[in-house]
């Protein structure tokens, strides 16, 4: 996934700009069935009730990323995701100034430009794919103007795509998309950073679709040694105006971290760990093996009985 600097009005925080838009209004977390009566909620897509799913069961969501043409067999890393575990799975378009992403998701989009990827091309590998998990398009924001917010969101539904994330759309110049997005029955996921001030928290729960991103640390994403301090403050902020299940990314380096980080979130997506794999030559199996690790992991935890760390 992508990090919190971005282009536009803001250059700290993520698709939180500018002044509101009109839309149903959000009266926060549900006491009962929170997809059912938060007012102004639509009615929960593939995965939102995929991620709900794993939360009523007591588990945590694990969703994996991988770069559409990485490899000339890259929906076969898409498959072992989902065969190991994958509660859904985002696809990163590659895309030739990738300035949100770190150094391992911007070489892997340099790799599959290098070997002739094209936007129109790897949504028809998409459309020939039955993963069985939701799949999630994180794409920029000029790769949707080419053709058009409409165009764009048509295409993806048509490929058989559930979601869509564009970080570097701030939230007051979104309705186009979400717009569009909705037209096409896609949940449109939206971005909360750490240094998101509450008002725009509020404003991003409320227009978000499928779960609540939130952003472990600011910067590109990456491969850490440890778990942000402010991954805590940040999942709480969210979870005040929202019964949306809230995932953590950016820095999930290993299946330690991706418990240490459920302790607060519903859940973590892991992109630079597996990428990095795959870059060095990792097979389809060896990466399944790894998301095996993360599901194992998660799935150790009575989290019910867990004590939140801190």
């Amino acid at each position: 996934m992508t990090g919190p600097s971005m282009t536009g009005p803001s250059t700290a925080d993520p698709a939180l700009t500018g002044p509101s838009m009109a839309d149903p209004a959000l009266t926060g977390p549900s006491m009962a069935d929170p997809a059912l009566t938060e007012p102004g909620r639509r009615a929960p897509g593939p995965v939102e009730q995929a991620l709900r799913q794993r939360r009523a069961s007591g588990g945590k969501s694990l969703v994996p990323f991988v770069t559409a043409g990485i490899t000339a067999d890259w929906t076969s890393y898409v498959r072992a995701c989902a065969e190991h575990g994958a509660d859904a799975i985002e696809i990163g378009l590659p895309f030739s100034d990738p300035m949100l992403d770190g150094p391992v998701i911007q070489a892997a989009s340099g790799q599959a430009l290098a070997r002739g990827a094209r936007t129109a091309g790897l949504l028809d590998e998409l459309a020939a794919l039955d993963a069985g998990v939701p799949l999630i398009v994180m794409t920029y924001s000029n790769i949707v103007r080419r053709s058009g917010d409409e165009a764009f969101c048509q295409r993806l539904a048509a490929a058989g795509v559930r979601g869509l994330i564009v970080p570097d759309t701030p939230v007051d110049e979104v309705e186009p998309l979400l717009v569009a997005s909705r037209a096409a029955g896609l949940e449109l996921i939206l971005l909360v950073a750490p240094s998101t001030r509450p008002h725009r928290v509020s404003r991003i729960a409320e227009l978000s679709s499928g779960f609540v991103y939130a952003v472990s640390n600011m910067g590109v994403t990456g491969l850490r040694d440890e778990v942000s301090a402010t991954v805590q403050r940040t999942v709480a902020g969210i979870r005040n105006h929202t019964s949306l299940p809230v995932l953590v990314g950016f820095g999930i380096s290993s299946p330690a971290q991706a418990v240490e980080t459920s302790h607060q979130a519903d859940g973590v997506v892991v992109a630079s760990a597996l990428m990095r794999d795959v870059l060095a030559g990792a097979s389809a199996a060896e990466l399944g093996a790894t998301v095996a690790s993360f599901r194992s992991a998660l799935d150790a935890v009575d989290w019910a009985a867990a004590v939140t760390p801190g």
